[in-house]
């Protein structure tokens, strides 16, 4: 028997045959990505059968990434607004044919955000307000389906702006993801506080990671182990919170994702 954590991993619908054993032998966490594509989500059916067919039998718990491409969720044109309403929907339609549980959605914060939300006396409150006026729906909907929809840190320097969204929401539809990659490029880059700070940020909250490794230049989505994230310390921050997020390996070549484990495993942190 271990404590360790175990760890699942981003997954397109036509590489869950290559990785099916592993997979299944732990019932390991499982995201699909596919359904963050507009051109997919207006066509859906054959990749939701596919994987219905392919994950006959498995038990983890499983997640999609929502769309993001094109827009932000602080958008305050309303004619805009409604077509990222109609994404999220589309996307939420997904998760009740497939029975999954979370969705990966982005934060629209960036450097300039944490360092100008301050200019005027409500710009805080009124970009949290755009946030959610867009979600709205979505979260009503995710609300009566079980499914959380977990905030991504993609550009963000200040954990604690993510943060606040989810606090207002006051919903459990609405939880925090953290990318460790982003966070790394964030810190090495922009001047963020350390991955494992925006771990503790989040505290129970938390309910999603992408595990990824990078150089703190860009997003490189590398292989755990090959870049400079300290995932000593992620882990040790994650180990003092009650909640059990998902732990996803999302990394460019699905083809190493156990390769990724299995770093995790040595360095004993995970398996």
């Amino acid at each position: 028997m271990t404590d360790l954590p175990v760890i699942g991993a981003q997954l397109s619908v036509l590489d869950l045959d290559r990785h099916r054993d592993w997979l299944f032998e732990k019932n390991r966490d499982l995201e699909l990505p596919e359904f963050c594509m507009a051109d997919i989500l207006k066509t859906p059916g054959p990749f939701i059968d596919m994987a219905k067919q392919k994950l006959d039998g498995w038990t983890g718990r499983l997640g999609i990434h929502g769309p993001f491409a094109g827009f932000e969720l602080n958008v305050k044109d309303k004619e805009i607004r409604a077509v990222v309403q109609a994404r999220l929907e589309a996307a939420l339609d997904v998760c009740q044919q497939l029975s999954a549980r979370q969705m990966v959605i982005h934060s629209p914060y960036d450097p300039w955000d944490a360092h100008n939300l301050d200019n005027g006396p409500k710009d805080r409150e009124k970009s949290i307000s755009a946030i959610l006026d867009t979600l709205a729906p979505a979260l009503e909907r995710a609300e009566n389906q079980g499914v959380e929809m977990v905030l991504e840190n993609i550009k963000d320097t200040d954990p604690a702006l993510r943060r606040k969204v989810v606090e207002a929401a006051d919903t459990l539809a609405l939880r925090l993801s953290v990318d460790t990659g982003h966070a790394e490029w964030a810190h090495v880059s922009a001047g963020a506080p350390p991955v494992d700070r925006f771990i503790q940020d989040a505290g129970e909250l938390l309910s999603h990671v992408h595990l990824q490794d990078a150089d703190g230049y860009a997003d490189r989505h590398w292989v755990l182990g090959e870049g400079s994230t300290n995932f000593h310390s992620i882990f040790m921050a994650l180990a003092d919170l009650d909640v059990k997020p998902h732990l996803i390996v999302e990394i460019n070549d699905f083809s190493r994702v156990p390769e990724s484990v299995a770093y995790l495993k040595r360095l004993g942190l995970g398996e």
